[in-house]
């Protein structure tokens, strides 16, 4: 799914829901200071206060995109413009206040607090987020990854676009040669990674976001090829030289570049649109971290008496793109599951090997009590197993919605019209989990359900999917 460029603090949501936290924060804190801990919000002015500082912030942020290259700035042009920026919200406050006549009835030391306090904990915030950032990331990982599509004879054009940064909100992972064989050899530092045989299968296993197609206009065209890379999920980009018919979902004309180019995908997002999924995304990762911390002093011993061992399992899945992360999970099977798997296979519901389902998982803690018992058994019923993953969600790995990440065993044996999974983040909960949940044995129909929702996706039905989800938690609570 396509994602349209963002601008200004929407595209740093994460240091934009920070400064918010922050700014109220500080403000509950003033006046806890200077009037003993009480509830502003039983007075009606200071209770306006909050939706006003809220207000303003928003304006500040949007109006002076004090945001802007927020990764890039070192400690004192941050400690500058953090300073600029709450100097500016307080300041409106205080214009507000007096344009509306208020400021006699509220405390200029509650004023001066929030200030104050606002000022340090957005400024150490901001410091200590920018420095995980770098640390989880590099910020070439973060970029869009791109391939381009090109000829021997337009490679100069190709190489003088991207010396002139007109792809610099992408990493250009490789060059894809159609006319001739010149993969292994490299250009100015970039890679050729295929050839006309080969892009599908390279596109397809690789971390590729988006592809760039860009030849000249007299060079044939091979629709098979530009329909190949739609139905894997792929954002495709063709120069407007010439138009085609394509089987994406969605299309768009856009410049990038110095090209005006024709933009295909399976689905496309407003800033807006990604702003509220996000935003879900980081408030729900919040809330169920805490929930995951109170778990972990639930069930941690109970599983650990079980089957002594890590409580968190790790492991690596296929994200986004084909990208590879760690998924994490509170442990409900023997430290041995994986070897028993290969034993096991042969038992798997799902006769392609595409994903693993058993009726009976000897491999599940405790279940040597028989089917659906014990504490393995229990936790992954109630799906308490997956409350680590609001982690990855807080990450960026995953989101709240989408679809569930393969095994890297099950993403070699993907074929290209699987790969569409993978064209959005992955999710905790999807369609089809509420679907059928685990009932559905039939891998095609997973990924029908899948397609479904990236095509369909509207910010509504995620809203929709999590409170089915949890319908169906509760549904089976309710069954005992």
């Amino acid at each position: 799914m396509y994602q349209k460029s963002e601008k200004g603090w929407l595209k740093h949501l994460d240091f934009t829901i920070i400064d918010f936290v922050c700014l109220e924060l500080a403000y509950f804190l003033a006046y806890c200071i200077r009037n003993g801990f009480g509830n502003p919000l039983e007075n009606r002015l200071y209770r306006s206060m909050v939706l006003i500082l809220f207000s303003l912030e928003i304006i500040v942020l949007f109006f002076c995109n004090t945001l802007k290259n927020v990764l890039k700035r070192g400690l004192y042009k941050e400690l500058l413009i953090t300073f600029q920026h709450d100097c500016l919200v307080i300041g409106l406050s205080v214009f507000y206040l007096f344009v509306f006549q208020l400021g006699n009835a509220y405390s200029r030391i509650v004023l001066f607090l929030t200030w104050l306090l606002y000022f340090v904990m957005s400024y150490v915030t901001r410091v200590i987020w920018k420095r995980w950032l770098h640390s989880l990331r590099t910020l070439e990982k973060k970029k869009t990854s791109l391939i381009i599509i090109t000829t021997t004879s337009y490679l100069d054009v190709v190489l003088g676009n991207i010396k002139n940064n007109n792809y610099s909100k992408f990493f250009v992972a490789g060059i894809g040669v159609i006319d001739g064989d010149m993969v292994g050899k490299e250009i100015d530092g970039v890679p050729v990674v295929a050839s006309a045989a080969t892009i599908v299968d390279y596109v397809c296993r690789e971390w590729v976001d988006e592809v760039l197609v860009n030849v000249p206009g007299q060079e044939p065209f091979c629709d098979a090829l530009i329909n190949q890379l739609l139905e894997m999920g792929v954002t495709v980009h063709l120069r407007l030289e010439k138009v085609m018919k394509l089987t994406g979902q969605k299309q768009s004309v856009e410049k990038l570049g110095s090209y005006t180019v024709l933009t295909t995908s399976i689905n496309m997002a407003t800033a807006k649109e990604m702003f509220f999924k996000r935003a879900m995304d980081i408030v729900g990762g919040i809330v169920g971290c805490v929930i995951a911390g109170v778990l972990y002093v639930i069930v941690g011993p109970l599983i650990y008496i079980k089957s002594p061992g890590p409580i968190i399992f790790s492991q690596k899945r296929v994200g986004k793109g084909g990208k590879v992360f760690k998924v994490y999970k509170f442990r409900s099977m023997y430290l041995d599951a994986e070897e028993r798997k290969k034993e096991l296979m042969e038992k798997n519901r799902v006769s392609d090997g595409l994903m693993f389902k058993l009726d009976y998982d000897p491999r599940i803690i405790g279940s040597e009590k028989g089917a659906g018992k014990g504490i393995g058994n229990f936790i992954r019923k109630y799906s308490i197993d997956e409350f680590p993953q609001f982690w990855n969600v807080l990450k960026g790995d995953m989101s709240l919605v989408g679809t569930r990440p393969p095994t890297l065993d099950e993403w070699e044996k993907y074929e290209l019209h699987h790969r569409a999974r993978l064209s959005i983040r992955p999710g905790i909960t999807g369609l089809w989990q509420v679907s059928g949940r685990s009932g559905i044995t039939d891998f095609e129909e997973v990924v029908a359900l899948d397609r479904k929702y990236i095509t369909e996706w509207k910010f509504g039905l995620d809203l929709k999917i999590l409170v089915k989800t949890l319908l169906v938690v509760v549904g089976q609570r309710g069954a005992l």
